[in-house]
């Protein structure tokens, strides 16, 4: 069911805004500090090519947020779903049957939400405070062409 009103924003968002709202926020002694990580983790199950890339793209790309202590079960399933989409695809398009298609749309849902989950989408990276997307102006454009000359 969706929410309805805002999204929540983050208590890291709060502290860096103001607490215009006055909620009390969490003692910061209770803050986890995520040291980037020096080495990609090996996973505890079997991972296909798929779900193998996306493990090593995630811990590499999203190390200064991804920990292994809070995000290493959810990124295993969803690597292993990642898995599971490339052989279940496989079939949808050999056979074409409805049941698998609805299936296959199903298992795509639940990996977009657990890659949401990760930040591992612009809106869900900004939510964290990990990146901004912005489109480049024209004139930005002009002026890094003119600067790289």
């Amino acid at each position: 069911m969706p929410t309805r009103g805002r999204p929540p924003k983050p208590v890291e968002q709060k502290r860096a805004l103001g607490n215009h709202g006055r909620r009390p926020l969490p003692d910061a002694a209770h803050v986890i500090e995520l040291e980037p990580i020096r080495e990609i983790p090996e996973p505890s199950r079997e991972l296909y090519d798929q779900g193998r890339e996306l493990w090593d793209r995630v811990w590499t790309m999203g190390s200064t947020w991804i920990s292994p202590r809070t995000d290493y079960e959810l990124l295993l399933v969803t690597c292993e779903m990642l898995d599971e989409r490339e052989i279940l695809r496989a079939k949808v398009l050999a056979t074409g049957e409805a049941r698998e298609r609805r299936g296959l749309r199903m298992l795509e849902q639940s990996l977009v939400s657990n890659l949401s989950l990760l930040g591992l989408t612009p809106t869900d990276r900004s939510r964290l405070g990990v990146a901004e997307v912005k489109a480049r102006s024209k004139l930005e454009e002009l002026m890094a062409r003119r600067n790289e000359r």
